[in-house]
């Protein structure tokens, strides 16, 4: 399979990188060492010093994407893209929870870029992944078990049965594919449209990459998708 956005979405958001990790061998059993308290405490501690003079809302990461949410004709104040719903919840609580080796490692690795990072469990996925347009008749699956429709033109990601996994581009995945104890293959999607963009998506996929690495003693395959090299393929 593989995952890619849209021609339209790359035409509409000419300033978007991406990149993409995949990787098999995930598991969250207690006899296994994925120990990820460490990594997860330093990663934080950027985050808040990156907060230290002033609000989530001041740095360029988020910036970009509320722009890109109001473009999206959605209010970036009641839809936040997920890295900045995380950065918010840290300044306020002073900590993330914890779900998941995984998903704490990732969470971890968004607030300190500021940048939002989606996880998949690949088993979930029919398909194809793609970023694209809504047609609306999309199936999303909340974390609650109910079933949405997204609306027409909205961004989403979205597979070959179509299945929403995400809504409102950044904002809500769903928990059709979300991370579980049982999962063991995954795609870790990261997206960006800052004026840095470039460098820190690369820098943060490099990040993740080498941390997963080490932790499952895996070996993950990862690439930087742009408009001269748009598809990943797993």
């Amino acid at each position: 399979m593989y995952f890619q956005h849209a021609e339209g979405i790359r035409a509409e958001y000419p300033e978007l990188v991406a990149a993409a990790i995949a990787t098999t061998g995930i598991t969250a059993a207690a006899d296994i060492d994925v120990d990820v308290d460490g990594q997860v405490a330093r990663f934080i501690a950027a985050a808040k010093a990156r907060l230290a003079d002033g609000t989530e809302s001041d740095l360029a990461p988020i910036k970009a994407w509320r722009q890109t949410f109001s473009k999206m004709g959605l209010k970036p104040t009641q839809y936040r893209c997920a890295s900045e719903a995380l950065l918010r919840r840290l300044r306020k609580e002073g900590d993330l929870p914890r779900i998941h080796p995984l998903i704490d490692l990732c969470n971890a690795v968004s607030v300190a870029f500021a940048i939002p990072v989606g996880v998949f469990d690949l088993d979930e996925i029919s398909g194809d992944l793609e970023v694209r347009h809504a047609v609306g008749d999309e199936d999303y699956l909340t974390f609650s078990g109910t079933t949405e429709h997204p609306e027409p033109g909205e961004v989403i990601f979205a597979d070959a049965a179509g299945h929403a996994h995400a809504r409102r581009w950044s904002n809500r995945q769903s928990g059709r594919s979300a991370v579980r104890r049982d999962t063991s293959r995954v795609l870790i999607v990261t997206e960006a449209l800052h004026e840095s963009a470039p460098d820190d998506v690369a820098e943060l996929m490099k990040t993740l990459a080498d941390a997963v690495a080490a932790t499952w003693h895996v070996t993950p395959t990862s690439a930087v998708l742009g408009p001269g090299a748009p598809r990943f393929e797993v």
